[in-house]
């Protein structure tokens, strides 16, 4: 299976200490060098290493881009979704809302983070959906009410 990721699915699983989800629920996971370089960045939540990962494989990225529905988004954002198209991936893991439009748009299938703590909790990788995503929470991250209201329901939470 081919998986490719964004960059805020690696910010908000570090923010719970959870970024190991990643591999228990994907062999391996590939990534762009521009993620690479955001998560090395810093903010205020750290992120290991990315090179260091052995499950995480680097993909080169493309210098150009071609695909009109991908101005919009940030650097990350565009290369992730265009080598993932490039390299027909299965899944793409990206959170912000018009990424996801335009990756579902150019034929991806794509999941969150919310997405990726429910198939953990659906497989006992952590006890509670519920106050992971209040963790995230505290930590600056936010999602849309509705859809965590739904995902909790989802997980019997």
């Amino acid at each position: 299976m081919i998986v490719f990721s964004n960059t805020t699915p690696f910010i908000a699983l570090s923010s719970i200490g959870q970024l190991d989800l990643l591999p228990s629920l994907f062999a391996q996971v590939c990534v762009v060098p521009e993620v690479v370089e955001e998560c090395r960045a810093g903010g205020l939540i750290a992120v290991p290493d990315l090179a260091a990962l052995p499950w995480l494989q680097t993909v080169p990225s493309s210098p150009e881009i071609s695909t009109l529905a991908l101005l919009e988004l940030d650097k990350g954002e565009k290369h992730t979704i265009h080598a993932a198209c490039e390299h027909k991936a299965d899944l793409v893991i990206i959170d912000e809302k018009i990424g996801r439009n335009v990756a579902e748009y150019l034929g991806l299938s794509v999941i969150g983070t919310l997405g990726i703590l429910l198939n953990a909790k659906r497989k006992g990788l952590i006890a509670s959906f519920s106050q992971c995503v209040e963790e995230m929470r505290r930590h600056g991250l936010r999602y849309h009410l509705r859809l965590v209201e739904r995902l909790k329901a989802e997980c019997g939470e």
